[in-house]
């Protein structure tokens, strides 16, 4: 990128000159940001992409001040904000710059939210620590819920953060960040969690504010349709340097440098639909009229226990070596079907049958059997590896409960083949999950999910923290052992390239139902539901891969106003 002359500098709203930060490490200095230089203007929309691990995250941390150091070391360079340098200001001037007039989204909500206090509490602190909305920061917490899409917005600001979806928790922090209306607002992954109609919703929402304050968005993402539609310049990052930088079309579209042309060529949907081939083997798993009923109850409320159906009346099929996709909003119910089909929830009603089989009947030796062949993999990857074992002890674990599967001696070399084929390397199977990136903790509990050979896995969300190119990589992978080992996969997601891409049927839900269900091309094609639809019309588009016929307003179940797509 070229640099500005010194006397317009100050014009610009951030500008970072020759960033570089390094960590020790038990294994020797990482290099994690190698002479970064970029900047970003008032109204602007500047896309940081890469690969995990490649310095997105850290050169933003940068900004606003969250390396610990040490282990971090800022070795060289310059962060003016309006042209002030804030690698040299006082702790106070950082305080009253930071939250106000500089916010950020983070990439992991479950992290950043403080588990023992409401969400409400959480967001209204915001207002009370900078001095605003005194006397009225409850009502504008509910304003902000309401903004982002949170439902019923006066019942859930009691609510916690363990209450709340993966999808809906990365609504509450957007909320924080964008409370005090800031200057800049750096957003890591802001999306990640989110199903397409509430991406769509949460990135207009983002333009909106733009448009209304001037505020500059600095977005690190690893989905290329969204810096699509959204960013205005995109600077790609790898191995901690900026390989290329320019307009966003001019880059997506006519890639320079070949780390930038593999990433686009990994985009999900640019290769038609999965193979396809009609799966007519026996049937693994049958889902048979399948309910799940909660009673949410408030400990510090009187008012009585309310109901909630996540699941109503769901019925699915799956054979061997097929892929059923499930796609739905956030909160639709998604995640209890795959937490009910594992065991790890007990049925209100209905039944769940393993080759034939009702799984609530089997002795303790089959459910221990039945255990092995079915694997998981959760959305979230930090809360599912302990972090006090490494990572060679972590995809091992099974192992020992489950002795026969690979020889004692064995158990070294095949971790790190398991290693090799999620995208890490061998030297990672000494290192503990806190000193991955999230996309990297993705890939540990994949590898951790195929250590059994399972005959079916359960993906929940599984590859929506990874970058295009390693996301590409995984599913050629679950592609691959498929085909090997026949294997089935229920495949939960909101992206919904990546079932296009992978999946042979696709189930629909909506609010705890299952309302349409097809073939995958027969489904993108032709969606029969209104809301199939919206989803299909959500869905961010890069280089005019359309997911959809048309592009229509789409209507955000999740709050009721109609909202235009990203598109629009």
């Amino acid at each position: 990128m070229s640099e500005a002359p010194q006397h317009l500098q100050t014009e610009h709203l951030i500008e970072v000159e020759n960033l570089s930060v390094d960590f020790d490490t038990r294994y020797g200095v990482v290099k994690a940001v190698r002479k970064v230089s970029f900047h970003l203007d008032r109204g602007e929309t500047l896309a940081i992409l890469g690969e995990s691990g490649s310095g997105k995250s850290v050169s933003a941390s940068a900004i606003m001040d969250l390396i610990d150091m040490p282990p971090g070391h800022i070795r060289s360079g310059t962060i003016r904000y309006r042209g002030e340098d804030l690698l040299t200001v006082s702790p106070e001037r950082r305080r009253t710059i930071n939250g106000r007039s500089i916010a950020m989204i983070f990439q992991d909500p479950l992290a950043a939210l403080n588990p023992v206090y409401s969400v409400g509490w959480q967001i209204a602190e915001i207002f009370r620590i900078h001095g605003e909305e005194p006397g009225h920061e409850r009502e504008a917490a509910i304003r902000l819920l309401e903004r982002v899409g949170i439902p019923e917005p006066t019942r859930r600001i009691d609510d916690y953060p363990h209450q709340f979806s993966g999808g809906q928790r990365q609504r509450v922090m957007i909320a924080m960040a964008i409370a005090l209306r800031p200057d800049l607002l750096i957003a890591d992954e802001p999306t990640t969690a989110l199903d397409v109609t509430v991406q769509a919703q949460i990135l207009k929402l983002l333009k909106e504010l733009q448009g209304e304050t001037g505020m500059g968005l600095l977005l690190i993402t690893h989905d290329l349709g969204v810096a699509w539609e959204v960013a205005d310049r995109v600077a790609v990052m790898q191995e901690g340097r900026i390989v290329e930088t320019g307009r966003v079309a001019e880059v997506l579209a006519n890639p320079q440098h070949p780390y930038t042309r593999r990433l686009v060529d990994s985009v999900p949907g640019r290769h038609g639909f999965a193979d396809g081939a009609a799966c007519e083997g026996e049937t693994l798993l049958a889902v048979r009229n399948l309910c799940k009923t909660y009673e949410v109850t408030n400990l510090f409320s009187r008012q009585p226990a309310l109901s909630v159906r996540a699941l109503d009346d769901v019925s699915i099929e799956l054979r061997r070596g097929e892929s059923l996709g499930i796609v739905g909003e956030s909160g639709s119910g998604k995640s209890t079907l795959a937490r009910t089909v594992l065991g790890l929830e007990e049925a209100s009603a209905g039944e769940v049958l393993y080759r034939g089989r009702n799984v609530a009947d089997l002795t303790r030796e089959e459910m221990f059997a039945f255990r092995r062949q079915i694997q998981v993999v959760f959305q979230d990857p930090t809360a599912s590896l302990n972090p006090f074992m490494t990572v060679g002890q972590i995809i091992a674990e099974p192992w020992a409960i489950h002795k026969d599967v690979v020889p004692r001696n064995e158990r070294p070399a095949r971790v790190l083949q398991l290693l090799e084929s999620v995208g890490l390397k061998a030297e990672h199977a000494q290192r503990h999950p806190h000193q991955f990136s999230g996309g990297q903790r993705q890939r540990i509990a994949i590898a951790r999910a195929l250590a059994l050979n399972p005959s079916i896995i359960v993906c929940d969300e599984a590859v929506s923290a990874l970058d295009v190119s390693i996301q590409a990589q995984v599913i050629d992978l679950l592609k691959r052992l498929r085909r090997d080992y026949a294997l089935s996969y229920i495949f939960i997601a909101h992206n919904l390239p990546v079932v296009r891409d992978f999946c042979d049927r696709v189930a629909v839900m909506y609010r705890g139902r299952i309302v349409e269900e097809g073939a995958t091309a027969a489904l993108f094609e032709a969606p029969q539901h209104p809301y199939t639809r919206d989803l299909l019309n959500a869905s961010p588009v890069i280089e005019g891969v359309a997911l959809a016929p048309a592009r229509t307003e789409v209507r955000d179940p999740a709050s009721n106003p109609t909202i235009t797509s990203a598109a629009g």
